[in-house]
């Protein structure tokens, strides 16, 4: 037997074991979250990708529910990450861009895990009865040098197998390019935190992750137990590597490799909900990435921005929710365009369909749209939300190099960026000029000034990273 098939069977024997759910009572609805990595709003095909096929991802927007005005809380995969368990603020967990070594966390103000008295989607799921299991990238603690952060399980997970990004069992990636055929092994020194460990074909390792929550979802539905499973690939995250016989040189060319790739590996997981109808008609499937795209291989579709940057095209993400059995009949295919939601909104809406309770004196900044997400409402996020840039990030050189604004709000149609002393503001229409290419701040000084000081007093509400003094060195070190 395979390391990767004995370690599949480990993580469904712990649940396999547990005690059966009762036949007769009423099951709550299973949920699947699919995060991938770095995807551009424009990258699948069912928003308007036309260079690649993402036939498994569209199909489940063809019989579900796309939103086009979805926002992540923040531009870069760890806080994101946070935001999306949590149904708060990074900022407010001192995770504001993403966790790396020890020393580096610390020079940016950031903290080195997440502390496990956060709340969390996994716990609050656990503890109504839910098997839950997280199912690749974590980076939220327990990479690089820091070696004793929490495991996975203290977040509310059954199983866990992971990447380098975190602490546990973990596939860890074999690469090779036409020109030097043999394997080789990198970040092998992730091996010390934490196993098994099993070395995989990067070309082939969202299938890894794959399988592993299929053995974890059929290990729950032999026990007539709800599950809630995280599926968080690698992919699209650079360095790319697909396929040798889907190998084409250019960024772009091998991203869109990677993307199909992983389409096709993520469909088994489909078929499997999809084929049987105890699943399909009781599974709620929700699929969205954490970031905006890496420049020049992604594409944030019609906005202007990248990973990293308060742009639209940083923080928008497509958003695909299937639930054919739960949604209004009437929404199934079509596009939510009107609805506003966010990262950190959908904590609370599925624990909310899940009929389970958040947790009892935490006051999430997420707000339950359960009914949204299922077509049954067409409500927004009620107040306005605001971020704050990676506080490593005023400049990405060489992709980025121009400074990028610290902070935005966007409050209706408004958007607002500006610095952190509220300098420098740029307002955008956005329902008029979705791109933000036409700057309104010299023409609408009342809505700047409320704009400003809203996200100015919710900058200074959280706890703070070491964005404005990181910032004042970029710019001085720009200046010589």
């Amino acid at each position: 037997m395979s390391p990767l098939l004995r370690l599949l069977g480990a993580l469904s024997l712990a649940l396999l074991v547990a005690a059966p759910v009762d036949a007769a009572t009423p099951r709550p609805p299973n949920i699947v979250f699919i995060l991938v990595d770095d995807l551009g709003w424009g990258d699948f095909a069912c928003f308007g990708n036309t260079e690649t096929k993402t036939p498994n991802i569209d199909r489940l927007a063809a019989e579900g529910l796309a939103f086009t005005q979805f926002y992540v809380n923040s531009p870069i995969c760890s806080p994101s990450r946070c935001a999306l368990l949590t149904g708060q603020y990074p900022q407010r967990w001192q995770i504001t861009s993403y966790l790396n070594n020890r020393a580096d966390n610390t020079r940016r103000g950031l903290a080195q895990w997440l502390d496990p008295r956060a709340p969390s989607l996994g716990r609050t799921l656990q503890s109504a009865g839910y098997a839950t299991g997280h199912f690749g990238k974590w980076h939220l603690g327990g990479q690089r040098d820091v070696a004793d952060a929490p495991a996975i399980a203290a977040y509310g997970f059954d199983a866990s197998l992971t990447n380098f990004e975190g602490m546990g069992p973990k596939l860890l990636p074999l690469t090779r390019t036409p020109t030097a055929g043999e394997f080789k092994k990198i970040w092998a020194d992730a091996e010390r935190l934490g196993g098994p460990v099993t070395w995989m074909d990067r070309a082939q390792i969202t299938t890894g992750f794959a399988e592993a929550a299929l053995r974890f979802i059929d290990a729950a539905a032999a026990q007539q137990k709800p599950f809630y499973v995280n599926v968080w690939p690698d992919d699209v995250h650079s360095p790319y590597f697909p396929p040798l016989e889907k190998w084409t040189p250019g960024k772009r060319h091998l991203y869109l490799a990677v993307l199909a790739e992983m389409d096709r590996q993520l469909g088994r997981i489909l078929d499997r909900i999809r084929s049987d109808p105890a699943l399909r008609d009781n599974t709620i499937l929700v699929i969205c990435s954490d970031n905006g795209p890496e420049p020049g291989a992604g594409r944030a579709g019609p906005f202007r921005g990248h990973k990293t940057q308060l742009f639209e095209g940083g923080i928008r993400s497509p958003l695909i929710v299937w639930a054919p059995g739960l949604m209004a009949k009437d929404r199934v295919g079509t596009r939510n365009a009107t609805s506003v939601l966010a990262g950190i909104d959908l904590a609370p809406s599925l624990t909310a369909l899940a009929g389970a309770k958040s947790p009892a004196q935490v006051k999430l900044d997420g707000e339950d749209l359960s009914a949204t997400l299922l077509g049954k409402a067409a409500a927004s996020h009620a107040e306005a939300l605001c971020w704050s840039r990676p506080p490593d990030r005023k400049t990405w050189a060489p992709a980025l190099p121009d400074p990028a604004p610290d902070l935005a709000i966007r409050e209706g149609d408004w958007k607002l960026l500006c610095e952190y002393d509220g300098s420098k503001p740029q307002l955008y229409d956005l329902k008029r000029d979705p791109g933000e290419t036409k700057d309104l701040a010299a023409s609408e000084p009342t809505v700047v000034a409320r704009l400003t000081k809203a996200v100015l007093a919710w900058h200074r509400s959280m706890p703070p990273d070491r964005g404005p003094e990181l910032g004042a060195a970029a710019a001085a070190k720009g200046k010589k």
